[in-house]
């Protein structure tokens, strides 16, 4: 009895592990299944108008064998629905038309300042009473990345409205403007009243700035930088910006990365008007994005390129256009892996510096060239966003057609 409970036992875990290896499988070619599938216009033509609707798939993203089976919606969108061996529907990836398009590739270091839509709330903290208790009236009230918009009704955009309000006000209870997660709310808050004035225990902050490298410049006069959103250094969260400036910036000293302590590129930037580059006006996941002035637009001499779309992508060699020495040159690196589904729009691309000066420059990829543009047999793929901690050398990229979408 003890041998054939042995031998059920035994295939049960076969069983499972099968099951496992299978689900673990199927969940690792999802992932390189983008969601969103962009075809060119002549692609788009001579796909979706075909009588015959299905593509080879080593033509778009697969590497696999099976069909992906382009269907319309009803609201007359696309969908392409991709099929294991032709048979098990794996995942279904909404299709986009796009045009062909050309970027001005950039790689100069720019200056950034922008301020916060509201008074960025880094967090709570406590504070002593005049008869020495200590209370904390914000606790549970107001939280990490919350925005504080009003002051007893009154708008307030800037840290030092706060502290004037405060310093003024001598009520028992106050009434705050809270936009969170792009809700707006009202919140009550019982204040510590001390000699300087009434005290809430936030700490906020209304600005930021910071240097990093511009990815591109469109024909029409914008641009995009950095390949990654401006995020508060101390909550790690993606700020809501109003408005914002770009700025020349010349870099003066070069931190060399080393395993696990990541380098940097330090600059300095004089915020002046004959410095201005151009305004800021959105921050993203994928980048900074606004509008450049003569002065930026005279100062980036690429000639344009054009863009590659996902599946164009190669695992192999490709180039950054970097200034860390001051001035613009090709460095060479090896985009080692392509994540086509990955939903970190910052985690597209794999690659590892190989060029000797670069490495000997920089020990890789250091803070500061996040957002120089990676360029891959003519066309402008992508650009840098983060560094391996553990190996300066290897770094992450994004793709240029998420830095568009955003």
């Amino acid at each position: 009895m003890k041998q054939y409970l042995y031998k059920i036992f035994k295939r049960m875990l076969l069983i499972w592990f099968l099951w496992a290896g299978l689900l673990t499988g199927y969940e690792l070619i999802k992932q390189e299944i983008p969601n969103t599938l962009h075809l060119y216009e002549e692609e788009a033509l001579e796909v979706l108008s075909g009588t015959e609707k299905k593509i080879d798939p080593e033509e778009l993203y697969l590497d696999f064998s099976g069909d992906v089976e382009i269907t319309q919606t009803e609201n007359g969108c696309y969908e392409a629905v991709c099929n294991l061996f032709g048979v098990i529907p794996i995942k279904t990836m909404e299709v986009e038309v796009v045009q062909e398009q050309e970027l001005i590739p950039g790689g100069i270091p720019v200056g950034i300042y922008v301020q916060t839509d509201g008074v960025f709330v880094i967090g709570t903290g406590k504070i002593e009473t005049e008869n020495g208790q200590i209370e904390s009236p914000a606790k549970n009230i107001i939280k990490t990345g919350d925005y504080i918009t009003s002051f007893q009704g009154e708008p307030i955009s800037r840290k030092q409205e706060l502290i004037d309000h405060l310093s003024e006000f001598d009520a028992e209870e106050l009434v705050l403007g809270i936009r969170r997660n792009q809700e707006n709310i009202e919140v009550a808050i019982r204040p510590v009243m001390l000699e300087k004035g009434a005290q809430i225990g936030v700490w906020v902050r209304d600005d930021t700035q910071g240097v990093g490298t511009l990815t591109f410049l469109t024909e029409d006069g914008n641009f995009a930088a950095l390949g990654h959103g401006i995020s508060d250094a101390d909550s790690e969260l993606l700020m809501e910006v109003s408005d914002g400036k770009l700025y020349d910036c010349e870099i003066f000293r070069i931190t060399k990365g080393q395993v696990g302590t990541p380098g940097k590129l330090s600059g300095k930037i004089v915020y002046s008007q004959s410095n201005l580059y151009g305004e800021i006006n959105g921050n993203s996941s994928g980048g900074i994005y606004g509008t450049a002035n003569a002065h930026l637009r005279e100062s980036v001499s690429n000639e344009p390129v054009s863009i590659a779309l996902k599946q164009e992508i190669e695992e192999g060699e490709a180039v950054i256009l970097s200034s860390v020495d001051g001035s613009l040159k090709e460095y060479t690196v090896e985009i080692t892996k392509v994540h086509k589904g990955e939903m970190d729009v910052n985690k597209g691309m794999e690659l590892t510096v190989t060029d000797g000066e670069l490495l000997e420059l920089t020990g890789g990829i250091v803070q500061g060239m996040s957002g120089s543009p990676i360029i891959q047999n003519g066309k402008i793929v992508g650009a840098l966003t983060h560094v391996f901690v553990n190996d300066p050398a290897r770094g992450y990229g994004i793709f240029i057609e998420d830095m568009l979408s955003q």
